[in-house]
């Protein structure tokens, strides 16, 4: 993968941030420790070859120090020990310093009686500390050293950590490129599943992973999209079916009646003829405006919900209405629910309005609380709704047998509206068992 196509892959870049972090990391860390390990070191040998000098420096105050002989070793790791008199001479040797030069041309002072410092040799290179054995003008001057440990004389050390720095972050990319594969997995499988998704087919929807993590939870909102995108595809396939299905009538019978009057105006009766037209008209008119309600229910048009109170929303509803069945009112006040005050008013207007069609002798509507829930029931004494029809009724244009004769006026959308804007409200309405008569329930969550 070049470059370039790197900077364009999420995973190639997330790699590459991997990749500087770790490096920032380990080599700072690596640096440190390689500094660290070797002062450690080097002040381990200094306090060593110190220790040794002291020790040669008090037996030769003391007179206890064979000059002439090889001097024993205070520490079998300093072996290279040389006493140098003021004039350079070396006057005492251990036996691995005998063949050497003098090891140092340092000279510690009255002030100054000890110093360590290094020195190479011709062969070698050697930690060593100088003592001086007395402040004396002519004091001797005892060398004590050792050959430079190899961590510090070689880049042994230097070499073992900046391979392991290496392997390490060879080990955080190649980690980091397969956990980004892996991760980006599902969302490679989801972009090839989206790209089968148009606009003739909506079904279809992404494989949701396993866990809770952001993958899955971005399936789950790809999903909810295609799911109102297919609800709202439907919505206008309804919508456009349902229009040329019920306005083809209205507008067929009116064309009628207007030929009629155009190729025999003697035999018309404009009067009668301009009545018809405006009924079709206002039929025309109201179901268009149901079918306009029933495609933006659930859409973003209507989403500005406020505290509903559904008692008040009853007595407003019935102060204004005057229909040939009375209705009786039994409300539990503070039942509350949020939602579009408008919508609610249309399906309590529409239940209302089915209720008197169908009754006999009265209509009945109730307000209550149940748990959670809030409840807005509309009975009626008239025909009962058989089980195998209480869910049928709700479809669009649906009018049963039983009631097709007495329905008049009705676009046969009412019971749709009801039950969309119930469930855009998350609740849901139902026909209930009532005997003698029909009972419409409204569920909806209380605020």
């Amino acid at each position: 993968m070049t470059p370039r196509l790197w900077a364009r892959s999420l995973r190639g870049r997330v790699t590459l941030v991997a990749a500087a972090v770790a490096a920032s990391v380990l080599i700072p860390a690596g640096v440190g420790s390689v500094v660290v390990a070797k002062s450690v070191i080097e002040a381990h040998v200094w306090e060593e070859t110190r220790d040794a000098a002291e020790q040669v420096a008090v037996d030769s105050r003391g007179g206890h120090l064979p000059l002439g002989a090889a001097m024993p070793l205070p520490d079998p790791y300093v072996d290279l020990i040389q006493v140098v008199a003021p004039g350079g001479q070396v006057i005492g040797t251990s036996d691995a310093a005998r063949n050497l030069p003098r090891l140092s041309d340092v000279w510690p002072t009255p002030d100054n009686r000890v110093i360590s410092t290094t020195s190479c040799l011709p062969r070698l290179c050697i930690h060593l500390t100088a003592v001086r054995v007395s402040p004396a003008p002519s004091s001797n001057v005892v060398y004590a050293g050792r050959t430079t440990p190899g961590l510090l004389d070689l880049r042994i050390l230097e070499t073992v950590v900046f391979t392991q720095i290496v392997v390490l972050m060879v080990l955080a990319t190649w980690t980091t490129w397969l956990t980004m594969g892996r991760a980006l997995q599902p969302v490679g499988a989801m972009r090839a599943e989206l790209d089968e998704v148009n606009a003739s087919d909506l079904s279809r929807r992404v494989t949701q992973p396993s866990g809770e993590d952001e993958v899955a939870e971005l399936a789950r909102s790809v999903n909810g999209t295609l799911a109102r995108l297919e609800r709202s595809a439907c919505q206008q396939r309804r919508f456009a079916s349902d229009a040329s299905h019920e306005l083809r009538t209205p507008i067929a019978g009116l064309r009628a009646q207007l030929e009629s009057a155009q190729l025999y105006p003697e035999d018309t009766d404009f009067v009668a003829l301009v009545d018809s037209a405006l009924r079709d008209t206002d039929r025309l008119e109201a179901i268009i405006s149901d079918l306009l309600l029933l495609a933006r229910i659930g859409s973003r048009v209507d989403v500005v919900k406020e505290r509903v109170d559904l008692a008040a929303l009853v007595r407003d509803e019935l102060s204004c209405r005057d229909g040939p069945v009375p209705v009786k009112p039994a409300l539990e006040e503070g039942v509350v629910v949020a939602g579009v005050r408008m919508q609610l008013a249309r399906v309590l207007t529409n239940l209302l309005d089915n209720a008197q069609r169908h009754a006999e002798t009265i209509v009945r509507v109730v307000v209550t609380r149940d748990g959670g829930m809030a409840v807005v029931a509309v009975e009626n004494d008239g025909v009962e709704i058989a089980p195998a029809d209480r869910e049928c009724i709700f479809d669009r244009f649906t009018r049963l047998d039983a009631a097709r004769s007495r329905d008049a006026g009705g676009t046969g959308l009412g019971l749709a509206i009801a039950r969309d804007v119930a469930v855009a409200h998350r609740g849901e309405i139902r026909v209930e068992e009532c005997r003698g008569g029909a009972r419409f329930v409204l569920r909806l969550p209380a605020a």
